[in-house]
């Protein structure tokens, strides 16, 4: 840290305030340094350097000389000879009164046991909403203190990096302090968890070797569209910290090279009105995620939080994150209740969004000022940790979800047999759909009955990995017995294209060459589409499998007028064919991409030329292995599913995998995505099927939201 003086503190403070009393805080710059004499920090520095970074934190909000005063002093009456009398006496009653509340917050152990950790948090709040400044100062204490933590034992860093996490940082986020809020999380990441985020941090870095700064390109992407519609804004991205992601990985189960949306945008404009129409031209511009949409301006947070939330599929077809706010709306985001002490110009700003600081303080210790200490530690917990979701049972016992957790997540939370077995819920008495979102505080009672089983349609209700891994494993086992009905039948199609049979000894060596428990597992794999036939004829006549493929264009070669050494992908939204017409898109890093001449998805590259590569298909036969999907309506009977599938291997075509879309009494629907040759071999297949009087409708199936 750079050595601070007593000028150059002065200095910071004039910067924002020009009133400020300077003498004072030389004063008590001067008295600081005096009481911690011969004191050193873990590190070996003097002590005093610490509560100069402090104030320096503080200076960096705007914060009143109270404030910093405060700060140069908050450990004097705890580890000096200092004493609250002679702090009133020297800087007056209010700063030894912010002092002292400091030196009461430091001592309350909020990370010990369950009963005097509630009685703590009582005292806390107590401290709190007598002046919110105590803990402003208290979270930039605990702020520097993560920052040289590394100097420390490491049981004490294990226990201070706990507390941070449970506490401190959801405390920081309530307070609207995001930013240290982030900061703090990952400061505590770092001591208990280091090779987790270790492992961020080096994936990090390969995606950017292997893709280049995105944030940049993205970030001048969206100045680029702003400009052309003569809107002034400030466009600011960053990658998430490592924690924010480490967090996401664990609740949606996925790997990071899944995770999407790992980047954040912020836009920062002088109007409402121009919030909304930066919000249309980024939506115009690129596509909008379902469901990622919040507006925090019409609807703002208790804190004061406003600011619109959108998520798109950015360059690339990457998932970004955009915030888009006025200047007043980001000043309150950044600094939270801070805001509200905040002065500029030697005044105290009058910012229009920062709410009253003390108010959901004073509201919590009025509202709960009879109850028990472990009720009042229950409810501030349901009001700090916004992330996550509280609700009880009717015996009053808590089940934590995440936010957007349904009746669903709440019956597998409680236990994997009253998920299985859920037939309705009760929120707060009243009975209410599945797949209503739970809010923080309700009673939910789960209904059961013997005999239900988990639905296929539940997955679309689920979101905790608990719940959805269960359903999953439930419809597995339920659809296995279909599957291997499913299964022989396209085994039996795919032996036939070679002139060999499907018997159960044929099966069972099949099945051990690929290393699967018997003949009855292949069959389900196969039904459920994680095998494909062709690979299991292939490996026992490897020979005949060749021979019929027959002399046909290699893959490698398939597509005339690439660039040396590029790679080619068929676009899985037109998915197109040998014969149709096609055109490549560039993309860096992920070679070309191929899309049908008149697929809509082009529409995005207009006015891109340079990435447009004209393709045509080469001539001659190509193998069956381009897949296009069908959507199929059939009734509902014994044996037609298992001649459909037949009709489909007497057209030599194979079928990769199958999905049901909808399921009635009278019918099913479902999407068949079968391995053709061409588009010849798509309207043979086809014409085979709309001939079956069993199919009431079939059309080929394309989206745009299909990946390559």
């Amino acid at each position: 840290m750079t050595e601070m003086n007593p000028d150059k503190l002065v200095s910071l403070v004039s910067a924002y305030n020009p009133n400020t009393n300077a003498a004072l805080i030389r004063a008590a710059f001067d008295f600081g340094r005096d009481m911690h004499e011969g004191q050193l920090r873990d590190s070996g520095e003097p002590y005093f350097t610490h509560p100069i970074a402090v104030a320096e934190l503080l200076t960096q909000q705007h914060l009143d000389d109270e404030s910093i005063i405060t700060a140069l002093l908050h450990d004097t009456v705890e580890d000096t000879k200092a004493s609250y009398s002679l702090v009133a006496e020297k800087f007056g009653t209010q700063i030894a009164e912010l002092v002292n509340g400091v030196t009461k917050l430091t001592n309350l152990q909020l990370s010990s046991t369950e009963t005097k950790q509630a009685e703590n948090f009582r005292k806390l709040f107590i401290a709190m909403s007598k002046d919110m400044r105590v803990i402003l100062v208290k979270l930039a204490d605990r702020l520097h203190n993560m920052r040289t933590i590394r100097f420390q034992d490491p049981a004490k860093q294990a226990k201070k990096a706990r507390e941070t996490m449970d506490i401190y940082a959801p405390l920081a986020g309530r307070m609207g302090m995001q930013w240290m809020r982030e900061e703090l999380e990952d400061l505590s990441f770092r001591v208990l968890n280091p090779e987790g985020r270790s492992s961020i941090i080096r994936r990090f870095i390969h995606l950017q070797q292997e893709t280049g700064d995105v944030v940049d390109k993205i970030t001048t992407d969206i100045r680029a569209e702003l400009a052309r519609a003569n809107i002034e804004a400030e466009v600011f991205g960053r990658a998430k910290k490592p924690f924010s992601i480490w967090r996401k990985m664990q609740e949606k189960e996925q790997s990071f090279s899944r995770l999407s949306d790992i980047y954040g945008f912020r836009v920062i404009t002088d109007t409402e009105a121009n919030c909304y129409a930066v919000m249309g031209i980024i939506h115009k511009r690129w596509k909008a995620v379902p469901g990622r949409f919040k507006d925090y301006i019409s609807n703002p947070k208790s804190n004061g939080y406003r600011s619109i939330h959108t998520t798109v599929s950015g360059r690339d077809g990457k998932r970004v994150e955009v915030q888009i706010r006025t200047r007043q709306m980001h000043e309150v985001a950044e600094t939270g209740v801070a805001a509200h002490w905040s002065y500029r110009d030697g005044q105290r700003v009058e910012n229009p969004f920062a709410v009253d600081p003390a108010a959901w303080v004073n509201q919590l210790t009025e509202r709960f000022e009879g109850a028990d200490h472990d009720e009042f530690l229950e409810h501030v917990k349901l009001e700090m940790y916004q992330d996550q979701v509280f609700c009880f049972t009717p015996k009053g016992d808590v089940i934590k979800l995440p936010r957007g957790a349904t009746p669903l997540d709440f019956a597998y939370g409680i236990h994997t047999r009253i998920g299985a077995s859920c037939v309705g819920c009760k929120i707060d008495g009243l009975r209410v759909p599945l797949w209503t979102r739970l809010k923080n505080g309700q009673s939910v009672e789960i209904i059961t009955a013997e005999g239900q089983h988990p639905q296929a349609s539940w997955l679309d209700i689920a979101v905790t990995g608990r719940a959805r891994s269960s359903i999953r494993k439930a419809l597995r086992e339920a659809d296995r017995e279909r599957f291997i009905k499913l299964g022989r039948e396209l085994a039996r199609v795919a032996f036939e294209q070679v002139g060999k049979k499907s018997s159960d000894k044929a099966l069972a060596t099949a099945a051990r060459q690929m290393g699967l428990d018997d003949a009855d597992d292949l069959l389900a794999q196969l039904g459920s589409a994680e095998l494909v036939a062709s690979d299991v004829v292939r490996h026992l006549y490897p020979e005949l499998a060749e021979a019929a493929a027959g002399d046909t264009v290699d893959a490698e070669r398939a597509v005339i007028g690439l660039p040396d050494d590029q790679v080619s992908t068929r676009a899985g939204c037109c998915q197109p064919l040998p014969g149709e017409r096609i055109v490549g898109i560039a993309y860096r890093g992920q070679g070309v991409i191929i899309h049908t001449i008149d697929c809509p998805v082009l529409q995005d590259f207009e006015g891109q030329e340079k990435r447009w590569i004209d393709l045509h298909w080469h001539s001659g036969p190509h193998k069956a292995e381009h897949a296009a999907s069908f959507d199929i309506t059939i009734s509902n009977d014994a044996g037609i599913l298992g001649r459909i599938c037949t009709l489909i291997g007497e057209q030599r075509a194979n079928i990769s995998d199958m999905q049901f879309i909808d399921r009635k009494p009278d019918y099913y629907r479902l999407l068949v995505d079968v391995d053709l040759r061409d588009v010849e071999h798509l309207h043979m297949v086809m014409t085979a099927l709309e001939a079956d009087s069993d199919v009431a409708e079939i059309s080929r199936f394309k989206s745009v939201d299909r990946k390559p």
